[in-house]
């Protein structure tokens, strides 16, 4: 009887208090279709608008931004005449095409670039795939077509498929090739153009370069007794380099104080190397030209004045019929590297970019290039991380980029002519060992994901033993049916539950305790009633619960669900009324004049805490993982504060194993953990300091240590919290979680910091959560 009284009790409370409705409310398509926007034509101008995203910041250029806009763009300029030619060289095509990429590039990027850091323009692994495209048309259509018309009908074609990627905002599907996935065949890759390379560094010929990766290496080291001359250029060549860069390393740990310096003596070496290897050769065959015209060692000979093969480019039908079959793997390399590095940086440096917006220049960049006789240009990982440690300031660098160009191209040349082809082998090797990926990035793909680790390792070795794009295939395969196993058998638990009722003895039962139970914030996402009063948590604490697993295709929306909505109702821990004009990111220009933008700011409550339910999350994966490492270094850097990251209901312990692995769980700070588990190329140079983190007055936050026992929640005279061992952070549920974070919070209010108003309590907050 008491039983059955319970019961009845439990079913008029879930009708009374929860707002208990037996049907569901009908949406109707029209319904759907007026919210997608209120006003048509301001969202179309908007839509135009945001296709030169240069129009945004523009007109509140600087003359403290042109400072590092300069210099990085003359230093870049100075590194990507001898890459742009040597990477000419691995396409098969004449050393001027090149120079025409990278003019193009650098010059038309910046109008529609979001990434101030990226560097457009000819790029190791696509310029090894053109070589293959050519050598593809030329073997099935012998005498048809030259080489550099069959790389910029390449050129032309990828670009438009990449622009309408971009203006049918298709980039997401970028998001379903994981990081290691990228990694993986970056990483075959640079071991087959460096392993392609060394025959033309020691002078041996005599069989195909091209081939697949081990044939190249098994045929170099029979044709060592066939070493040439050339190896005395090249060679002592890749050893400056490396020497250089390791003695610029060593005196920056030596002397840090100096370490600019060292720097750009280090981002010199490639114009140093190539400029002493030229007029040693220049001395050596001047005057050793034999009858025939040829000299002892092999070098560039002729290199065309100017811009010689400007003009409308003809599309050929029946070139494209030839080379359909490559445009696929052509393709994929042309976005995902791009989307890859600019992604990448805009990481490392605290921005975000727009992937549609990035193909769509990525697009545009190589159809206009295609009027230049280009090849192929997509972001190179190697100048970007140049220019960004260079200081950059916006994309406007590019500009001074292409200047240096076209002075090369019309003033140099004469000097090209005695550049050894060995030298820009040295180069060539030099500038792709750092696109493979470091031991330790391999141990993290192990240790957060087992079966992403075998992924990344198939890239690398489909990549060495057979091509590229078999590499790029078995990884995307491979990939899509990792995702097509976790989507049909996800992990699940039954679970049990236990509800504890102290009873008076009355025949009616009357619980004195209940428990929380935590809904959506919006009534019309669970079809409660709308009068239901939810209350949200603590001002400066976010509950977010996830619904799905949290693997590539949908970190990257997490990520930023959870960043704008920190950015929009945190408030930001900098003053940035303080902070000087000139020393503002480009992307962030500040206010219009007349507006006061930290009057709203002071509203917003201080961030504290972040709690993050993943009891419907039954895998996470490395690009979930970096998702979660990329939220709390942007949430950190908004509030200028650390933010306490606590986790309920982990039913895996996979998960947990994750996310130990980026530094979760254990209350160790932000600065102990890498910033990056998944980067798909190793950031091995020099460090920069920004101008606003060296010249700005930003008082860092203290660590302020849990108010509760191992930081795992609040303890009262009648309750204790149940701790998960070495793992403070991570609850057993859901309302002990925001338990937990609530009273660091409010221990955080005691101790004098600033709390806000009660915004986060609003209706609005609850609407938009």
């Amino acid at each position: 009887m008491a039983a059955k009284s319970a019961l009845s009790w439990g079913i008029n409370w879930g009708k009374n208090v929860i707002g208990y409705r037996p049907t569901v409310p009908v949406v109707s398509v029209k319904h759907w279709v007026t919210q997608l926007s209120d006003d048509p034509k301001r969202e179309a101008r908007n839509y135009l608008t945001s296709l030169f995203p240069i129009l945004g910041w523009i007109t509140r250029y600087n003359l403290g931004w042109l400072y590092g806009d300069v210099i990085a763009g003359l230093t870049v300029g100075i590194v990507v005449v001898p890459q742009s030619m040597s990477y000419a060289q691995i396409a098969t095509l004449p050393p001027e095409y090149g120079l025409y990429s990278a003019f193009v590039g650098v010059l038309i990027y910046c109008l529609f670039a979001t990434s101030k850091d990226v560097s457009i323009g000819p790029v190791a692994v696509m310029s090894l795939t053109t070589s293959q495209i050519i050598a593809h048309v030329q073997k099935t259509h012998p005498g048809e077509w030259d080489g550099p018309k069959i790389a910029t009908t390449v050129a032309f074609i990828c670009g438009l498929i990449v622009f309408g990627i971009g203006i049918l905002r298709l980039g997401w599907i970028v998001e379903f090739i994981p990081a290691p996935a990228v990694s993986g065949f970056m990483t075959g890759s640079a071991i087959n153009i460096a392993a392609g390379q060394v025959p033309g560094l020691m002078g041996i010929s005599g069989f195909d370069t091209r081939a697949a990766t081990f044939h190249v290496i098994i045929n170099t080291l029979k044709g060592l007794p066939r070493t040439t001359l050339d190896a005395a250029w090249g060679l002592p060549g890749l050893f400056a380099l490396y020497a250089i860069r390791m003695t610029m390393d060593w005196l920056t740990k030596r002397y840090p104080q100096k370490r600019r310096y060292w720097f750009f003596i280090s981002v010199f070496r490639h114009a140093f190397v190539i400029l002493i290897l030229t007029l040693a050769a220049y001395l050596y065959c001047h005057p050793r030209k034999s009858k025939s015209g040829k000299y002892p060692i092999k070098i560039l000979l002729t290199v065309p004045r100017g811009l010689k093969h400007v003009g409308p480019m003809s599309l050929d039908t029946n070139l494209v019929s030839a080379l359909a079959s490559k445009l696929p793997v052509a393709t994929i390399i042309l976005l995902l590297e791009h989307i890859a590095i600019s992604k990448s940086f805009g990481r490392v440096n605290g921005y975000k970019i727009n992937p549609n917006q990035e193909l769509i220049a990525i697009g545009v960049t190589n159809l206009v290039g295609t009027v230049f006789s280009a090849y192929p240009a997509t972001g190179s990982f190697s100048r970007s991380a140049l220019k960004s440690k260079s200081g950059v300031r916006t994309p406007l660098a590019g500009v001074l980029t292409a200047i240096v160009v076209i002075v090369a191209l019309y003033g140099l040349t004469s000097a090209f002519f005695w550049i050894p082809t060995a030298g820009l082998s040295a180069i060539i090797i030099h500038a792709v060992a750092d696109l493979v990926a470091k031991p330790s990035q391999v141990y993290s793909f192990w240790r957060v994901s087992p079966l992403e680790f075998v992924i990344f390792m198939a890239a690398v070795l489909v990549t060495i033993f057979s091509t590229i794009e078999n590499g790029i295939y078995t990884s995307i395969c491979t990939s899509a049916a990792l995702l097509l196993v976790r989507i049909a058998r996800p992990r699940g638990y039954f679970l049990g539950k236990i509800t504890l009722h102290l009873n008076r003895g009355d025949k009616k039962p009357e619980p004195v305790e209940s428990r929380d139970v935590y809904v959506p914030l919006s009534p019309k996402a669970m079809l409660m009633n709308a009068d239901v009063k939810i209350t949200p948590p603590s001002p400066g604490v976010i509950v977010y619960r996830l619904e799905e697993s949290f693997v590539y295709p949908n970190s990257s929306r997490v990520n930023s669900t959870l960043v704008d909505h920190v950015r929009r109702y945190m408030r930001r821990g900098i003053d940035m009324s303080k902070i000087k004009m000139s020393d503002r990111s480009w992307n962030d220009p500040g206010p219009k004049p007349g507006q006061d933008e930290n009057a709203e700011n002071l509203k917003r409550p201080i961030l504290r805490a972040i709690v993050l339910d993943f009891s419907s999350v039954s895998q996470i994966d490395t690009t979930g993982i970096q998702a979660l490492i990329d939220t709390r270094n942007e949430v950190e850097r908004w509030a200028n504060a650390p933010v306490e990251f606590h986790f309920a209901t982990i039913l895996s312990p996979w998960i947990r194993r994750g996310l130990v692995a980026g530094g979760f769980g254990t209350g160790q700070p932000a600065s102990s953990v890498p910033t990056e588990i998944a980067s798909v190329v190793p950031y091995r140079d020099l460090q920069v300091i920004t101008a606003l983190e060296k010249d700005t007055d930003i008082e860092e936050s203290p660590v302020i240590d849990s108010p509760y026992p191992s930081g795992s929640g609040s303890v009262s005279k009648d309750s204790a919290i149940v701790t998960l061992e070495n793992t403070p952070f991570f609850h057993l549920d859901i309302v002990q979680a925001v338990r937990a974070a609530e009273t660091a919070a409010h221990q955080l209010d005691l101790d004098g910091y600033s709390q806000g108003d009660e915004y986060s309590r609003s209706e609005d907050a609850k609407s938009d959560i």
